[in-house]
């Protein structure tokens, strides 16, 4: 298993990845070609340098078999001593292929090395269920100061 930055090359891949971590856990409502078209355009966007975005690739025998997306979030300036960036970690996927040999924790240990190089203050993110204990492992933990307000449930994309 080799662990690597995405480039755009890689979205078409990835976009097919995303569909089936999405799908498997509720009905598309999307057609599965057009979706990925459209995933691999908003992917390979966000894979040119210079933008919030990261993603690492698990690639296994030269074929991408995972993914862990992350966005830099920048934190308004401080004049105390807090870093001034969050990430975002999202769209954690391993192929059921590949699991049960620790490439979500590589992807992990990847995009958290990242985060410190790059003084990140704190990661968030939303895990599934079977990705809590992962998570726990790392340090994540349910923060007492923090709130979130649902606004969509997810219904309708468009």
């Amino acid at each position: 298993m080799h662990i690597r930055p995405a480039t755009p090359a890689d979205a078409g891949r990835l976009a097919a990845l995303r569909h089936d971590f999405r799908t498997a856990m509720n009905q598309a409502t999307e057609e599965r070609e057009g979706f990925i078209t459209r995933c691999t355009a908003w992917m390979a966007e966000r894979l040119q340098p210079g933008g919030p975005w990261r993603c690492w690739v698990a690639e296994q025998d030269r074929m991408v078999v995972g993914q862990l997306w992350l966005e830099l979030i920048e934190k308004v300036p401080n004049p105390a001593p807090e870093l001034e960036q969050h990430a975002y970690i999202t769209n954690v996927y391993v192929d059921p292929s590949a699991r049960a040999a620790g490439t979500g924790q590589r992807l992990l240990d990847a995009a958290l090395g990242f985060c410190r190089e790059q003084r990140v203050d704190s990661v968030i993110l939303w895990p599934t269920e079977r990705s809590r204990t992962l998570y726990a492992r790392n340090g994540f933990a349910s923060p007492a100061d923090m709130l979130e307000a649902v606004l969509d449930a997810g219904r309708d994309i468009h």
